[in-house]
């Protein structure tokens, strides 16, 4: 049951998050943490992400716009690297509230709270065509790398935060998606050994799973790169634009 479940999530998340450049994490998570430890399942979480985008930077990579790289890049790894130490550093904070549904208690995190409002705003201001008023290269960029960076590396909730500033780009549709993984990769690669440094040994590693994992999510980046030539960019920033802000409502509700 979980080799079916698991890789059909991996699939689907993947070739969705072809187009949006964010949500693989979000939506495989969950899954993992059915059948193993939290630990566990974040670690194994990390890794698939990390080799999914690798995969995708081979299938897209010659698209990649490596100023918007560097000028993004640089500042998301350093982001990531005091968002990662702050996170294994730091105790628990009280949660910002808690409500009930469904008999069930709700708790939701002042980083779902910050992060969910970003999205929002960010989803917001790019229906405002916020890149034909400000000088992305100059302002946009190295503050959008700073923050995602810092909340890919606090919560892991960096996907959508990157969408949102490059977004305000004038890239391609190729560009966009290419520059978008590739940056995913270097912050990827910042905060996961981190984790790991910080956690316990994980002594048996579901080899068989992990592989079924990763070759779904390789086969969900091999479709979407086949439906890439026939997605308009229009198309593709209406998609972005609606998958932010219901991704930062629903942090806001704690369901991310």
């Amino acid at each position: 049951m979980e080799f079916i479940l698991i890789g059909a999530v991996a699939l689907l998340a993947s070739l969705l998050t072809f187009f949006s450049g964010f949500g693989l994490g979000t939506m495989l998570l969950p899954a993992f943490a059915l059948f193993f430890p939290l630990e566990y399942a974040i670690a194994l979480t990390g890794v698939v992400h990390l080799l999914n985008n690798l995969f995708k930077t081979g299938l897209v990579g010659k698209y990649i716009d490596f100023k918007t790289l560097a000028i993004f890049g640089i500042p998301a790894i350093i982001g990531a690297f005091i968002g990662s130490m702050l996170l294994v550093q730091m105790g628990d904070l009280p949660n910002a509230y808690s409500y009930s549904a469904f008999d069930k208690l709700i708790d939701v995190s002042w980083t779902q709270v910050v992060v969910g409002l970003l999205l929002i705003c960010f989803a917001y201001l790019e229906n405002k065509k916020l890149s034909e008023k400000v000088s992305a290269s100059s302002f946009l960029l190295p503050v959008g790398g700073s923050i995602s960076g810092f909340f890919g590396g606090l919560s892991g909730h960096q996907g959508a935060l990157r969408t949102a500033f490059l977004a305000q780009v004038n890239l391609s549709k190729e560009s966009f998606i290419a520059t978008g993984i590739a940056i995913a990769c270097v912050v990827d690669l910042t905060r996961l050994p981190i984790y790991f440094s910080n956690t316990n040994e994980i002594t048996e590693i579901p080899y068989a799973i992990m592989i079924v994992a990763v070759a779904s999510a390789f086969a969900g980046a091999m479709i979407g790169k086949r439906f890439l030539k026939k997605i308009s960019l229009k198309t593709l920033h209406t998609i972005i634009a609606t998958l932010i802000t219901v991704t930062g409502f629903a942090m806001l509700l704690g369901l991310f």
